[in-house]
């Protein structure tokens, strides 16, 4: 089995791993912590007729929640479906791709013929994305960026400023950026580039609803550009890719005012509590948190096993990255979830760091 065979790469979802039939708090998988106000499903959705072709239902949220014009939105089966079509329609040749990123990315880059060329994140810099120029010199030769911002499972942004700058730049060449995370961050909308794509050709977003509404069985999503690259991209999109509940519920979204604003607010505060309940951590190192999940590391002389060892006991999942492309073997990622469960979350990772000092204590005792 190829390393880009489909099932040769696990995923976030880890709520099969624990046996026994207790109580899972799963912080592996980067959804909202709560539920949004949607109507139960019921026999009076009809399922006889097709649905809308081009899944127009999902594209007129993203026209009344955004404010964007129709011909700017193609819309999408999650953003999974408009990450695979952009290479294939574009023909991509060389894509400059982040490590560590989603592996999909690469992916979808090599099932469409395209070469992709690693852009390493450094921990130095606390996988910060380059400057201009260190980023100028990378692209030389590739004919597009694709990246997410924020990034996953870093959680960094990429500054809007600089994407817009080396759209100006490089206009011969595109940029795909997955905004599948932009809104948990603290400066959505000014920091998402859907705002922008009207004035910039070479600029491709691509959106999610699944995480943000915790709707992921549902498969929402849109590719936001220019009304000639959504054009140009309705000659390569298969039809009915959205189904007939999936529109019925994005027709609903624009509703959960109220919702995003509770969304917004359990993260934030859930940063902050995460950030200082970790602070004395000896064991584990924080990165990231611009969106609604932390990516860490454990700290030399201890292993990723035993920290998730240590939580499993504690019925508590997280994300191992160990097969992120460019990931050393002891980073993990985790979401921020509400107050309660980060608590939990935040004891079982201090008792872990106090339960290593212990054993190093021993060990050097026994050696002296």
């Amino acid at each position: 089995m190829s390393g880009d065979h489909l099932l040769a790469h696990c995923h976030g979802d880890r709520t099969g791993e624990l046996a026994g039939g207790g109580a899972v708090l799963d912080f592996s998988v980067n959804l909202a912590p709560v539920a949004p106000p949607l109507p139960e499903l019921s026999a009076s959705i009809p399922l006889a007729p097709y649905p809308s072709m081009d899944g127009r239902g999902v594209r007129d949220f993203y026209v009344a929640r955004f404010g964007l014009d129709r011909e700017c939105v193609l819309a999408t089966n999650g953003a999974i479906e408009g990450l695979y079509l952009l290479p294939r329609a574009l023909g991509l040749k060389r894509v400059l791709v982040p490590q560590p990123s989603f592996f999909d990315y690469g992916r979808a880059c090599r099932l469409a013929g395209a070469e992709v060329i690693p852009l390493a994140l450094s921990e130095a810099d606390g996988f910060a994305f380059p400057g201009i120029d260190e980023l100028a010199e990378a692209l030389a030769g590739c004919d597009a960026l694709l990246a997410g911002s924020p990034n996953n499972p870093t959680g960094t942004l990429i500054p809007k400023e600089l994407l817009l700058a080396l759209a100006c730049r490089f206009p011969e060449k595109q940029f795909i950026v997955d905004e599948a995370f932009i809104q948990f961050t603290e400066s959505f909308p000014s920091n998402s580039l859907m705002p922008e794509i009207r004035a910039f050709r070479n600029i491709v977003v691509i959106h999610s609803l699944t995480k943000f509404y915790a709707i992921a069985g549902l498969r929402l999503g849109a590719i936001v550009a220019h009304p000639s690259m959504i054009e140009r991209l309705y000659g390569h999109k298969e039809p009915w890719t959205v189904n007939a509940v999936a529109e019925y519920v994005a027709s609903k979204l624009p509703h959960c005012g109220e919702y995003e604003a509770e969304v917004r607010s359990i993260v934030r505060e859930g940063r902050r509590q995460i950030a200082s309940g970790l602070a004395g951590n000896s064991a584990i190192t924080l990165y990231g948190g611009a969106a609604n999940f932390f990516f860490a590391s454990v700290a030399d002389g201890l292993t990723l096993d035993a920290l998730v060892a240590h939580l499993r006991l504690r019925g508590i999942l997280v994300r191992d990255c160990r097969n992120f492309e460019g990931v050393l073997p002891k980073y993990f990622r985790f979401c921020i979830r509400t107050s309660d469960e980060n608590r939990r979350l935040i004891e079982a990772l201090n008792d872990f760091a106090e339960s290593s000092k212990q054993l190093n204590a021993v060990a050097l005792e026994a050696v002296s």
